[in-house]
């Protein structure tokens, strides 16, 4: 395999993705949301309704067993069923301490005073909604959060797939470059050959031909920029390498376009001719836009 050559894709994942599910049952209605957008860490929020808090814990284990990197909500949503009829309870305490307190007050005011059940019932505090059951609604919303998961991490890898496709097919064209600039090398130093000997006859001058070659050497060692593709060769390995790994890459992505980059500006800084200087510009363009995709790989 040449150093370069790419395998198969990994599992790369993007940090970006969308996921819905909704689900139904005798408790009502169920529907959770996952978006995640890049981060450099791991960052989940919730929104859900009370009836659901007890299972953020349980939510936030799974994702974070699932997940790497990434700002994420995590959104559930709760519709009780609209026909359900609702219990109420009477407190009966309440209720014998407001007619103790009804009695005081007829003696203070010393005539009866009139009421019927329905003041009593509408007094804050008397008549309170019947306690529910919510296990099995929040055994459904873990559920649910876990086939959600499902989807979303599918959307992550689909996502992170069309990433690295991206990111290949801009790496085999810094491979050409590459390859361009090293074949041009041969050209530049005969080049400077010519170069110096038709100086030497403008001025007259007979060249010594063992001083004219010190002197070739001396240029072409100055300008010699093997030592900067070779390393661009063993970061496209290195690339090809972590590519075909099957889990989080995205900071050592980063930090490996941060190299290319660094060779990008020497092999620039060492031009002297205009296909050279051409060459590294496209690298450089190369390399910044794949270092915009690797921003959303996990």
């Amino acid at each position: 395999m040449a150093p370069h050559e790419f395998k198969e894709i990994g599992m790369v994942q993007s940090m970006t993705a969308f996921a819905r599910r909704e689900t139904q049952g005798d408790w009502g209605t169920l529907i959770c949301e996952l978006r995640s957008v890049n981060h450099r860490y791991l960052d989940i929020s919730f929104r859900m309704p009370e009836e659901l808090r007890a299972t953020e814990g349980a939510v936030r284990e799974r994702l974070q067993a699932k997940l790497g990197r990434g700002k994420v909500e995590c959104a559930l949503r709760y519709q009780a069923p609209s026909t359900a009829s609702v219990g109420v309870e009477v407190d009966h305490a309440q209720v014998q301490a407001l007619l103790e307190a009804c009695e005081q007050v007829e003696g203070l005011m010393g005539a009866s005073t009139q009421f019927n059940a329905l003041d009593v019932l509408r007094w804050p505090g008397v008549v309170r909604e019947a306690s529910r059951d919510l296990a099995p609604l929040q055994k459904a919303a873990t559920a649910l959060v876990g086939e959600t998961l499902k989807d979303f991490a599918a959307a992550r890898q689909a996502e992170g797939e069309r990433l690295t496709v991206l990111i290949r097919q801009r790496a085999e064209v810094v491979t050409e470059q590459v390859l361009r600039v090293r074949a041009r090398r041969q050209d530049l130093v005969a080049g400077l050959r010519d170069k110096y000997r038709a100086r030497l006859a403008d001025l007259g001058v007979e060249a010594d031909p063992g001083r004219l070659e010190q002197e070739l050497a001396i240029a072409a060692q100055r300008l010699d920029v093997d030592e900067e593709l070779d390393r661009l060769d063993s970061h496209l390995a290195e690339l090809a390498s972590v590519l075909g790994r099957d889990e989080p890459i995205g900071r050592r992505l980063d930090f490996l376009m941060q190299e290319f980059n660094r060779e990008a500006n020497t092999l620039g800084s060492k031009s002297s001719d205009i296909e050279t200087t051409q060459a590294a510009m496209e690298l450089k363009v190369l390399i910044e836009q794949m270092r915009e995709q690797i921003q959303n790989i996990e």
